[in-house]
């Protein structure tokens, strides 16, 4: 059996920290004088009382490294275990949500996907706003490091390809990955900064500046209001995007260029593509919308880069009149919400780098079959991509293409219309946080689904957050033997 000690010590440790943080949104509502600030502060009473006690019984089970399958239950549990407490703000404060919406929008928050059941934010306390944004920004930055020290380790959907970028720590001595943290930390820190600077010098309030950099940076897409970022329109969108953008390259190029080495951002072969086929898109998007309509090319220009790369980038905002135009744009939409950003950032989906492995495959088996006796390698960014990467490739690409159909289905059969049921999958499996359909349109949230709907939705946030295996694999009785 696998010693669960070790895993059960860091969750511990974890929900400390969170209640820790618990108190910055307790304050600001306490110093406000509103009672949601004591209901926040017994939620961070209740979190750190159970992560302490935890953490003193498990204190001496931490010995060494990790074994893989200890990797597999505490990434899962992490992402599982932490918004249940992330939730509690949420039930024993304004909104007073019950546990299944709760925890569906603390794992929305976790899981940086953005989708919603609270409807007039603008009314929310303070605390509230704010507690929303942490989540986002914390999810951020842990997925960010799972990304580049866990995953690769953990074989999921071929991510141990970049095992072999020098940043492989599991195994080795924990200073390594620990230096690898402070400046994932720091590098997500700066980020923050310029663009809660770059908000507030386009007119947003300080609380706006906060939550909604938090959220650009970390690709979570939690706002400050129903409007999203519609609030502000204009140079909010230009700014927005950027950010956006830069929030979705991998962490690990800018780990690289902190530490001196600015090549590798400029090559980046996922990089380019993200931006050719995202710039595509955009433009694809915009001569329909300015042929089709009576808006003017940059309203058009604006709406259409602005919310093509909230959804490319698996942020979730949205502005203007965007998800009302239908048709073409949905079709768009739909292709590169499943699509992603790059892997090793805080967006999700297929990912850029998986699907351009998956197009070289094509390329290499096609070539094999017009000259039999060519032998085609699979290689991407000039190294040899190996059989055990493309297998995981395979399987990850079946069971994303499986769950979406089998979600949708059951979503359907819980009273849902079927366009508001795939979309509703297709937004929390890929962390996109985007809604579209007759269900979302009157509130752009998801609070008219049905509670069934809304397990499974939430099933499906953890399930694309943590590339479907790192979950399911933990399901089989072989995982729990020796």
């Amino acid at each position: 059996m696998i010693d669960i000690r070790p895993v059960a010590y860091v969750i511990g440790r974890i929900l400390i920290v969170l209640a820790i943080l618990m108190l910055a949104p307790a304050v600001v509502d306490l110093r406000a004088g509103v009672s949601n600030g004591a209901q926040i502060l017994e939620a961070a009473m209740v979190t750190g009382l159970v992560g302490l006690c935890v953490v003193l019984s498990t204190q001496n089970a931490l010995h060494g490294n990790l074994s893989v399958k200890q990797a597999y239950l505490l990434t899962t549990g992490i992402w599982a275990l932490v918004p249940a407490f992330g939730a509690l703000p949420f039930m024993f404060g304004a909104p007073h949500l019950q546990f299944t919406d709760a925890y569906f929008e603390a794992v929305s928050g976790i899981t940086t996907t953005g989708a919603t059941v609270i409807f007039g934010l603008d009314d929310m306390p303070v605390g509230l706003i704010l507690w929303r944004g942490m989540l986002n920004w914390l999810g951020g930055l842990g997925i960010a490091f799972i990304a580049m020290i866990f995953l690769p380790l953990m074989r999921v959907g071929g991510m141990q390809f970049f095992r072999t970028e020098g940043f492989d720590t599991f195994g080795k001595e924990l200073p390594r990955a620990t230096d690898l943290a402070v400046e994932l930390a720091r590098v997500y820190v700066l980020l923050t900064v310029a663009c809660i600077f770059s908000y507030a010098l386009v007119g947003m309030t300080p609380l706006d500046a906060i939550v909604n950099g938090a959220t650009t940076i970390s690709t979570g897409g939690f706002s400050t209001s129903d409007k999203s970022l519609g609030k502000y329109p204009g140079a909010g969108e230009y700014v927005s995007t950027i950010f956006m953008i830069l929030g979705s390259y991998p962490y690990l190029r800018y780990v690289q260029l902190v530490r001196g080495d600015a090549g590798p951002l400029w090559r980046d072969e996922q990089i380019r593509a993200y931006m050719r086929w995202l710039g595509g898109a955009v433009f694809m998007v915009w001569l329909w919308q300015v042929w089709r309509t009576d808006m003017g090319w940059e309203p058009a220009f604006r709406e259409t880069v602005f919310n093509l790369t909230s959804i490319m980038s698996s942020t979730g905002y949205s502005s203007g009149t965007f998800p009302a135009w239908g048709g073409f744009m949905m079709i768009v939409a739909f292709v590169i919400g499943t699509v992603g950003a790059c892997s090793g950032s805080s967006a999700a989906g297929l990912s850029v780098f998986r699907v351009q492995v998956a197009m070289a495959a094509l390329r290499a088996h096609l070539t094999q079959i017009t000259s039999p006796n060519t032998v085609a390698v699979v290689k991407y960014e000039g190294r040899r991509v190996e059989n055990d990467v493309l297998n995981g490739l395979i399987l990850f690409f079946t069971g994303y293409i499986l769950l979406l159909g089998t979600m949708t289905v059951a979503v359907s059969l819980t009273g849902v219309d079927t366009v508001s049921a795939l979309f509703a999958v297709w937004t929390t499996l890929g962390n996109v946080g985007y809604g579209f359909g007759p269900l979302v349109m009157r509130t752009g949230t998801f609070i008219d689904f049905p509670q069934d709907a809304i397990v499974i939705m939430t099933v499906a946030m953890l399930l694309g957050r943590l590339g479907l295996l790192a979950i399911l694999v933990i399901v089989l009785p072989n995982f729990w033997r020796k």
